[in-house]
């Protein structure tokens, strides 16, 4: 199929997202997926387990009919050791979820790439002005997706103070790959929970839980996020001294699968140069490391 043709293909699918109420849909599969009856949890669980290659071996319960309901299995824990750290690696940032990288590189000029054609603005994607996203601005930056099959919780990415909490309300699109080549500023546009955060070395650095279709609802560990969605403001939570959370501990979850945004300050950190676009990860897998001492002994 000619370039030109895939892309208009593209776009015919995308169009109903558009069109469709995204916020009303995820409303209603909010309560769904929430459903505990036995015959409804366990035939939407089956469902899912027969288009998705989904591995219970590493999950804490492995029984699929031990699950309450389908948002229980979304966010179903792993079972102890099965995502160890880099423990002789101390200066190692590790990946925060499942996934697939979609891209990772360098913030240039303010823009962060999405897909071919299409940037989006940082300073849209953090939700704040120019200011305070300005230590950002030429640092790095790496796109982790979850698809429906990834375990959905997130963990920190290092040793680290959550210093504040950003609700960016928006619109709710998928994040897969057509939808990232198609519609402009995507992650920019979707609604997002911002952690601005301060690594043990001073380092700084964000990361992003962005939206999507069918995932309207984030959750993090150490805070309540319902004061924050109510109307659907952006809002923000200072958190004082800030939160402070080990190398991989869990931080919070996606109700059901989406993106996570790594954002780092310049010339803090460097990505492993093996890392790139298409890449599988897990959660504490090795991704960079700082570029100077940032871990205090």
């Amino acid at each position: 199929m000619a370039p030109s043709a895939a892309s208009w293909l593209d776009r015919l699918k995308v169009l109903p997202q558009y069109l469709a109420p995204q916020h009303l849909l995820s409303r209603v599969m909010f309560e769904v997926a929430r459903a505990e009856q036995p015959w409804l949890a366990h035939r939407l669980i089956a469902t899912l387990r027969r288009h998705y290659a989904i591995n219970l071996e590493e999950a804490a319960r492995s029984d699929p009919e031990s699950y309450h309901s389908l948002n229980d299995f979304f966010t179903r824990a792993l079972r102890p050791g099965a995502r160890p750290l880099p423990d002789s690696d101390t200066a190692a940032l590790v990946s925060p979820a499942d996934g697939r990288i979609s891209q990772v590189g360098r913030i240039d000029g303010g823009q962060l790439f999405q897909a071919k054609g299409h940037y989006f603005s940082l300073e849209a994607l953090l939700g704040t002005d120019s200011l305070s996203a300005s230590p950002f601005q030429g640092g790095a930056f790496a796109t982790i997706y979850l698809a429906p099959h990834n375990y959905h919780r997130v963990h920190s990415p290092a040793d680290c103070r959550v210093m504040e909490v950003i609700y960016v309300p928006g619109r709710l699109f998928s994040v897969n790959d057509r939808t990232a080549r198609v519609v402009p500023g995507l992650f920019a546009r979707n609604e997002r929970v911002v952690l601005r955060c301060q690594s043990t070395g001073g380092s700084e650095f964000a990361l992003v839980m962005v939206g999507a279709m069918l995932v309207g609802s984030m959750t993090l560990e150490f805070c309540d996020l319902a004061p924050l969605y109510r109307g659907r403001l952006h809002r923000k939570l200072r958190l004082g001294g800030g939160v402070s959370l080990a190398r991989g501990a869990e931080l919070g979850r996606f109700n059901m699968g989406s993106t996570v945004i790594m954002v780092h300050a310049r010339d803090s950190m460097s990505w492993d140069e093996s890392l790139g676009a298409g890449d599988v990860v897990r959660v504490n897998q090795r991704l960079g490391a700082w570029t100077a001492p940032t871990v205090k002994s």
